[in-house]
Parts: C-alpha cells; structure tokens; sequence
C-alpha cells in the first residue's frame, strides 16, 4: 500500500516529468513564414491532462511557465524570458495551464480514446481562446486576421496531435494501471 507520502512524491515526480516532456516537445517545431512555429508542446500538455488529471497536469504546465518566465530556454526555439512568455504569441504557451485543466477535468470520468479525443479538443480550443485574446491585444490585430495567422493554419497539426495524444494516452492508461487520471486533484 501506497503512504500519502509516497503518493505525494510520485505526483510531483510525474509533474516534472510532464514539465520536461512539454520543454522537448516545445523544442520539436516547423518553422512557418508567418513566425509562429508548429510544436509537439500542445502534444504533452494533453498528456499531462489525462494522466495527471486537472490539478496536477496544470501544475505540470505551471511549472512549465514559470521555468520559461525567468529565462530557462524551454519554449520553441529553445527560447526563454518574460519577452518569450509575454510576447505576441505568450498566450499560446499560457493556454497550455487552460489546456491541461480543461483536458484532464473532462477525461477523467470516462477513459476511453474517443473521451480524450473530446477532451483534448475542448482544452485546445481553451488554449486557443486565451492565446488568441492575448494575441489580439499585444498585437492590435483584429479577430478574423489573428485567427487566420493564429489558428486556422494549426488546426489539421492539431488533430493530428491530439489523435496521437489520445492513443498514447490509452496505451498509457493501460501499460501504467492505477495511473494518476482523474483522481490526482
């Protein structure tokens, strides 16, 4: 049997490890011409949601955040600082805490590929509302022109991850029985 130590311990183990998962994947991106790179981060933001559930996958992101915001080189480009975090496209990268939360509140009743599918949708459609609104008010853009250089070129990458994310998620699920989920809050 597990101590409530023991427990602790491993929850903030997993959240490292999702930390440094969602740092690597940052690092694996497609430059684009309009200066937004395509990342795999969103990728292990999903994954810290369903495994960790809504508390502790968002913990794993705000670490994250706040590894970036004093300078640790962790998003895209092995960029890092409040000019990274709180530029143009900041966000993004902080949406990944409304990603996480939302993706793990709603995967962690039913775990199933289709659930995560869905929720993973949800938590990347939160993280783009935020990252669309910081967007617009950095950059003095309007709505339609933030979405067509901010989301709509995303999306078919973004289904493609979050497909994989979901099937990797099961596969975790079952390979790791007694996983986090939905009962780390």
């Amino acid at each position: 049997m597990y101590t409530t130590q023991h427990l602790r311990l491993r929850r903030m183990m997993l959240c490292a490890l999702f930390t440094a998962l969602t740092a690597v994947c940052s690092q694996i991106a497609l430059p684009m011409p309009w200066g937004i790179p395509v990342n795999l981060a969103l990728f292990a933001v999903y994954l810290a949601g369903v495994r960790l559930g809504p508390v502790w996958g968002a913990v794993s992101q705000l670490v994250y955040l706040g590894l970036a915001a004093v300078g640790v080189p962790v998003m895209a480009g092995l960029s890092g600082g409040p000019a990274a975090l709180f530029g143009r496209t900041g966000g993004y990268a902080i949406g990944y805490l409304a990603a996480a939360l939302i993706t793990g509140a709603l995967a962690a009743r039913r775990q199933t590929f289709l659930r995560f599918c869905l929720a993973m949708a949800a938590g990347c459609a939160g993280c783009y509302a935020l990252g669309t609104v910081w967007f617009m008010a950095v950059s003095g853009i309007g709505l339609w022109q933030s979405l067509t250089l901010c989301v709509l070129p995303f999306l078919p990458g973004d289904a493609v991850k979050i497909l994989l994310a979901a099937w990797v998620g099961v596969r975790l699920r079952r390979a790791l029985p007694g996983g986090e989920g939905g009962n780390a809050r």
